[in-house]
């Protein structure tokens, strides 16, 4: 498609989808970073790691433009750093600190950062730049909200919210019986990572791969699903419009 004609449907697409209900909170699988830097051409597959967290910034200006305040980003699983080899995990690591760093905390920062994942997992570098990003954005007064989801497993995010539930009524004299007996969703619910974040509506994963890979399977339990062929370094506007006009298509039903 000619620049031109582009141009003129992404502004069509956006004022369409600006007419029709919005995600308040949408998750997004960047996938298919590899497959893009093959596909170019890259002798270093790696490279598309780093095409894609920059990436991440643009995506971002989207999300603003339609007043979407709540983006969760699924930057690294759990998988990824036990079953990528060490030099490919590194370079991931060093990315996430410098796309933190320089993009995300930057002076008048617009979007405040939150954590969802095992920090104990990751190098004291990475952690320590993940942490400071928190910090460093803690008073942003804009309203957006940008949850780096890194050293994530949702299954494990289950887990350590039941652990620290226990934790909690242990302390407070319960037993375990008690426990089983009175659990309710909305008993883990604030013990997730996500706590005080809204589930998502829309999760979009890129690179036509049909699966959630581990992502916010507790959050997303009602969420609506879009994938996208397109790998996430060449995942335009438009893409993502038409994800967004997708989801306005749509009738939730919520189980039903």
């Amino acid at each position: 498609m000619p620049d031109l004609l582009r141009t003129l449907y992404t502004r069509r697409l956006r004022r369409q989808v600006m007419t029709g209900p919005l995600p308040k909170h949408v998750g997004l699988i960047m996938d298919g970073n590899r497959r893009w830097a093959r596909q170019m051409g890259l002798a270093n597959p790696s490279l598309g790691h780093k095409v894609g967290a920059e990436h991440v910034e643009e995506v971002l200006s989207w999300c603003e433009a339609l007043e979407i305040k709540h983006i969760t980003v699924f930057l690294c699983s759990t998988e990824n750093l036990q079953r990528r080899g060490d030099t490919e995990v590194a370079f991931l690591m060093q990315l996430i600190e410098q796309v933190v760093a320089d993009r995300l905390t930057r002076p008048n920062a617009r979007w405040q950062v939150h954590l969802a994942g095992m920090l104990d997992a990751l190098p004291d570098s990475t952690a320590r730049a993940l942490k400071e990003a928190v910090e460093a954005t803690r008073t942003c007064t804009t309203g957006a909200h940008v949850t780096l989801a890194v050293g994530y497993g949702g299954r494990q995010e289950v887990i350590d919210a039941l652990r620290e539930l226990m934790y909690e009524r242990a302390e407070a004299g319960g037993s375990l019986t008690d426990v089983a007996d009175t659990l309710t969703v909305d008993d883990i619910t604030p013990h997730l990572y996500t706590a005080g974040q809204p589930d998502p509506d829309l999760v979009i994963r890129t690179s036509g791969e049909q699966r959630l890979s581990n992502f916010l399977l507790w959050q997303s339990a009602y969420s609506e699903l879009y994938f996208c062929e397109a790998y996430w370094p060449a995942f335009r506007e438009i893409d993502f419009l038409r994800a967004v006009r997708s989801f306005a298509a749509r009738q939730r039903r919520y189980g039903g």
